[in-house]
């Protein structure tokens, strides 16, 4: 394979990532802050629709991925009643956020569209080019690391998570830093599931995540809770599902075409594996899901 190759090989891992990574920093904003956040998966979907949609009616991918985004912030605020309000578990409630997703967004496709599985296609003009993904992944996991390294709120980020009480000792509320980590952590999310149904793809599908919100977390814990390893581990999902079409048909001597359900789980096998041998390295922050 020579260097063309590779760097084509590479930048469409990094775009096929690029949901993934901002998922993954999604969820470090949350879980920084001592939120366990297992709601992902209903921000990227809440995303998908929204973006999708408003790409539609305004005739403008970059509206839609600003719709998306400013209705993930409001998802996350809602996710900050249930769990910082009225204490909710946040396992439950963040599943409770998934199910709402799954279950509402065919609702109104169908009072919107009169379909349950999926928005009109956009057209060519109003989906964005696709260095789009991977020029706002990027931007985002750049902001982040210098937020968390170089600013007080990141330096707030990281005490909300392991010692609130040295935080409230010293003037600022744990509780405040959860709220804005969890409207970020929503917008962000969003951000993913609108690329996904705007520039990787050309409308929103039913589930079109696919699980990628759980594997954003599992590439956070892969990562450690930092920004540039959970991209670097979203970067590997990447590889693995350009992979996944690159198989799809292969002949193999002796075996006969590669079966396509075996391609397909192929990232997911790869999370598992990971997780299996790497999670007990990984140290979640301290006060994590302790509201």
């Amino acid at each position: 394979m020579d260097s063309l190759s590779l760097i084509e090989l590479f930048l469409s891992a990094l775009r096929f990532a690029a949901p993934l990574i901002l998922a993954a920093v999604a969820g470090l904003y949350s879980e920084r802050s001592g939120v366990i956040q297992i709601a992902l998966e209903g921000f990227m979907l809440f995303g998908a629709f929204v973006g999708a949609t408003s790409a539609h009616i305004l005739g403008d991918g970059v509206a839609g991925l600003f719709m998306a985004s400013g209705f993930g912030m409001i998802v996350g605020m809602f996710y900050g009643v249930l769990v910082l309000k009225l204490k909710a578990d946040q396992i439950v409630a963040g599943t409770a956020i998934n199910m709402l997703a799954w279950g509402g967004i065919p609702v109104v496709s169908k009072m919107l569209f009169d379909v349950t599985s999926n928005t009109p296609a956009l057209e060519a003009s109003e989906r964005l080019p696709n260095w789009v993904p991977i020029v706002v992944a990027l931007t985002v996991v750049a902001v982040t690391y210098v937020l968390i390294q170089k600013t007080s709120f990141g330096l707030w980020l990281t005490v909300a998570g392991e010692k609130p009480e040295a935080l409230r000792a010293a003037g600022v509320s744990p509780a405040g830093v959860r709220w804005i980590a969890l409207m970020i952590s929503g917008g962000v999310a969003a951000l993913g599931g609108a690329l996904l149904s705007i520039s990787l793809a050309s409308s929103y599908t039913r589930n079109m995540t696919a699980g990628r919100g759980f594997m954003a977390l599992a590439a956070l814990i892969l990562g450690k809770w930092k920004p540039i390893p959970a991209c670097i581990a979203c970067l590997l999902f990447g590889v693995c599902e350009v992979a996944q079409l690159k198989l799809q048909g292969v002949m193999i001597p002796g075996f006969g075409v590669v079966p396509v359900q075996l391609v397909q789980i192929l990232p997911y096998a790869i999370t598992m594996f990971l997780l299996a041998g790497v999670v007990g390295e990984s140290r979640a922050p301290a006060k994590l899901g302790q509201s």
